[in-house]
């Protein structure tokens, strides 16, 4: 399976694992990468650092929250680069909070952008897939997802729905040649784990075997390959990316 003229699209791009996955996607000779953020200055930001990776690609402003926008940007791909092949649905939320305190629009708002968002993504480009025959959707997710949380009920139900989601559409739509897998990161050193104290990084690397926070490229590896030909034969499935702090 070649990647030669084929488009990604990456969500959540503008930093962390999303920057990670689209610089990851983007040397892939013959991929064009389409990464997303929700303002003009994120998807700048994008455009340029594919450009200075001499990478084909360029940044959009998309609101997953917003079925609308997506309808936009679908648009505005089918008439300029073509539409997808392959979705790397990895833009989130968090609004964290113990349940008890936790108001409605707390947890709607996470489930509406990480679960319902990728709903909306997967199903805006489905069709053009079908008719290809190929799609390649791997949907980040989270080692909460499987473990649980205390204090992130809405976070950690979101993205456990994300790895139901995926194992359903891998059953429903393996015929059509698509494949469907989840990647679920433990917790990785981006800037929003920089704002962690010593002392709950401390604690945090206690319950990991490998002893250390995982890299962004790291779990953008997994992403790759999954996107890959040697991957073409799993679907269905999660990769855990976590330093052995989940185990299944």
């Amino acid at each position: 399976m070649s990647l030669e003229q084929k488009i990604a699209l990456v969500t959540g791009a503008s930093r962390g694992i999303g920057k990670a996955i689209a610089l990851r996607l983007g040397q892939i000779p013959g991929l064009t990468v389409i990464g997303t953020a929700t303002s003009e200055k994120g998807a700048e930001q994008i455009s340029h650092y594919l450009q200075a990776e001499n990478m084909q690609g360029q940044g959009l402003v998309l609101d997953i929250g917003v079925s609308q926008n997506i309808e936009q940007v679908v648009a505005h791909l089918l008439e300029t680069v073509g539409m997808p092949g392959i979705l790397i649905n990895n833009a989130g939320i968090t609004a964290d909070n113990l349940f008890l305190r936790m108001r409605a629009d707390e947890w709607s708002r996470v489930i509406d952008i990480n679960l319902t968002g990728t709903y909306r993504l997967i199903q805006a480009c489905i069709r053009p897939m079908m008719k290809q025959r190929f799609g390649r959707i791997v949907n980040i997710s989270s080692v909460v997802g499987m473990t649980g949380n205390a204090g992130q009920a809405n976070y950690a139900a979101s993205k456990a729905g994300m790895i139901g989601l995926t194992k359903s559409l891998a059953r429903e739509f393996g015929s059509r040649g698509m494949t469907f897998n989840a990647v679920a990161p433990g917790f990785i050193d981006t800037d929003m784990t920089e704002s962690l104290s010593e002392e709950q990084r401390m604690k945090l690397l206690q319950q990991i075997p490998l002893g250390r926070m995982g890299k962004a490229e790291e779990v953008a590896s997994a992403v790759a390959f999954l996107v890959s030909s040697e991957a073409a034969y799993i679907t269905g499935e999660v990769i855990h990316v976590n330093g052995g702090m989940y185990m299944c």
